[in-house]
C-alpha cells in the first residue's frame, strides 16, 4: 500500500469530508482518480491550445455512475494549475434551461472560480483587469501615479482599446465595465456592486445603477453571448489565458417539451458554430451526457447538424478509443477498478488517521475487495452505480470506526445495509427487489 505523498492536510480533509457526505470533492480528485490516465495527455494538449488563443471541445459520454461530474472537476483542476478559470454549470429543466443562453452565462458567472478564487470570482477577475491596465499605462507611459484624473483617462483608453472588438457587437459589456470602474473611483459601493451583478446577468438591477453606465434592460439570449466574449477578454488580460466552461448533465433536453428541446440543441449547435468561427479565443467547452443523448432520437440526433458534429465511432473495443475524439466514451467501473478505487481512498484515510495501524490491518487489500462486491450486489450487481454509495460506505461506516474504536472489527462487527433513504432514484431502482433495506453478509 502506497500512501499519497506531499497531501496537505486541508486537501485530504476536504476529499474525505465530501466522501463521508457521498458527493463529488470539488477538488483533490487527482488523490484518488482511476482509469483516467489514459485521457490527460491530450487533454493538456487541449489545454495548452486554450492557453496559446486557440479553442477546444470535447462531448464526455457515460452513464450513471461511470463517473462524468468527477472527470469535470478532475479536468477542473488540471485547468486551474494551467492558469485558466473554471465554471461548471448543471443543465436543468427549470433552474438552467440550455436554450436560455442568458441563463447559462448567469450561471456561469456564478459558479466561476480560479486558483486563488472560489465561486463566485467575477468582481476579483475585473478588480484584478482594472490593476493591470493601471500597472501597464505606467509601465509605459510617464503619467504619474498620484495624478488620479491622467491615470484613469489613460486606463480608459487602454480599455477601449482592448474591449474593440467586443464593443462592436455588445456595446452593453463595455459600458458596464465604464460605470463600474467610474463608481469604484468615486467609492459608490452600492453602484459598483449593482454593475456587477449586471455584468454577471443578474436580474433586477436596480435601475440608478444602469442608468449611471448608460446601459438598458436585463441582459437577453442573443446578448449572451457576447457578454461571454467580453469575460474572455477580461480573463486574459489578468493573467488567466481562457475558460473551461462544463455543461453538465445535458441529457435533461430528452425530458422536455418538444419545441424546447429543439431550441436547447439549436442553442448548442450555434455555440459550436461560434466556436469553430474563432469567437471564442481561449474556450474550452466540455459537454457531458448518457449515451442514450448522443445516440436517441429524442436528443441529438433529433438535430442533423449537431449529431454530425458530435458523431463518433464507438463500434470498436474501448481499448481503442482515442482520447481526441470529439466525445470521449467514460469506461465506468468494473469491480476490480472498484477496488482499486477504495484501495486508493483507504490509503488517503490513514495518512490523517489517528491509528493508522489499525486502517492497514483492519481495512486491508482484501477487505476493500469484499465490500466492493457486496455494495455492487446491494445494487443489483450493477457496478457502475456502486462508486458513490461504495466510498460513503467504505469512510462513514467502516474507516471512521476502526480510527475511532479499538476494538471494531469490520469483519466481525459490520453488517452492510444499504437503505432506500440514503440512494438516488437511479440506485433505488437498480437495489435488489426494490427492498426498503438489503443486508449482505460480507465474505
Amino acid at each position: 500500500m502506497t500512501e499519497p505523498a506531499s497531501v496537505s492536510a486541508v486537501r485530504r480533509r476536504e476529499v474525505i469530508d465530501a466522501l463521508r457526505r457521498g458527493t463529488v470533492p470539488q477538488s483533490g480528485l487527482d488523490l484518488f482518480a482511476v482509469g483516467l490516465d489514459r485521457f490527460e495527455a491530450a487533454l493538456d494538449d487541449d489545454l495548452a491550445t486554450v492557453t496559446r488563443g486557440g479553442a477546444a471541445f470535447h462531448a464526455v459520454r457515460g452513464d450513471y455512475g461511470s463517473g462524468k461530474t468527477f472527470f469535470a472537476r478532475w479536468l477542473a483542476e488540471r485547468a486551474k494549475r494551467a492558469g485558466l478559470a473554471t465554471a461548471e454549470v448543471q443543465i436543468s429543466e427549470t433552474e438552467t434551461p440550455l436554450h436560455r443562453l442568458e441563463t447559462v452565462y448567469r450561471r456561469l458567472t456564478e459558479r466561476l472560480a480560479t486558483a486563488t478564487h472560489q465561486p463566485s470570482a467575477l468582481r476579483a477577475v475585473v478588480d484584478s483587469w482594472f490593476y493591470t491596465l493601471e500597472e501597464e499605462v505606467l509601465d509605459g507611459s510617464e503619467i504619474d501615479e498620484d495624478d488620479e484624473e491622467a491615470l484613469a483617462e489613460a486606463v480608459d483608453t487602454l480599455m477601449e482599446r482592448r474591449l474593440a472588438d467586443v464593443a462592436r457587437t455588445t456595446p452593453a459589456f463595455a459600458a458596464a465595465l465604464r460605470g463600474y470602474r467610474r463608481a469604484v473611483t468615486a467609492g459608490d459601493g452600492t453602484t459598483a456592486e449593482a454593475l456587477i451583478a449586471w455584468l454577471g446577468g443578474q436580474k433586477s438591477v436596480a435601475a440608478s445603477a444602469r442608468r449611471a453606465a448608460g446601459v438598458r434592460g436585463d441582459l437577453d439570449h442573443f446578448a449572451a453571448l457576447g457578454f461571454l466574449q467580453g469575460l474572455l477578454t477580461v480573463l486574459r488580460d489578468c493573467g488567466h489565458p481562457g475558460l473551461l466552461l462544463v455543461l453538465d448533465e445535458t441529457e435533461t433536453l430528452q425530458r422536455v417539451r418538444g419545441d424546447v428541446r429543439e431550441k436547447g440543441l439549436n442553442a448548442l449547435r450555434q455555440l459550436l458554430d461560434e466556436i469553430d468561427a474563432g469567437r471564442f479565443p481561449g474556450l474550452f467547452l466540455v459537454i457531458t451526457g448518457t449515451p442514450a443523448f448522443y445516440d436517441g432520437q429524442q436528443g441529438v440526433q433529433r438535430l442533423p447538424p449537431l449529431a454530425q458534429r458530435l458523431a463518433t465511432d464507438f463500434t470498436t473495443d474501448a481499448r481503442f478509443d482515442s482520447p481526441r475524439a470529439v466525445q470521449l466514451r467514460l469506461p465506468g467501473f468494473d469491480l476490480p477498478r472498484l477496488g482499486e478505487l477504495g484501495r486508493k481512498v483507504r490509503d488517503l484515510y490513514r495518512g490523517a488517521a489517528r491509528h493508522p495501524e489499525r486502517v492497514t490491518t483492519r481495512v486491508d487489500d482484501a477487505y476493500v475487495g469484499e465490500l466492493a462486491t457486496a455494495v455492487t450486489g446491494g445494487l443489483g450487481g450493477n457496478v457502475g452505480i456502486a462508486p458513490r454509495i461504495f466510498l460513503r460506505k467504505l469512510v462513514a461506516d467502516v474507516l471512521d470506526r476502526v480510527d475511532e474504536f479499538e476494538d471494531f472489527d469490520p469483519r466481525k462487527h459490520y453488517q452492510l445495509t444499504v437503505s432506500a433513504g440514503e440512494l438516488t432514484d437511479t440506485e433505488r431502482n437498480a437495489a435488489a427487489d426494490g427492498a426498503d433495506d438489503i443486508e449482505l453478509e460480507l465474505p
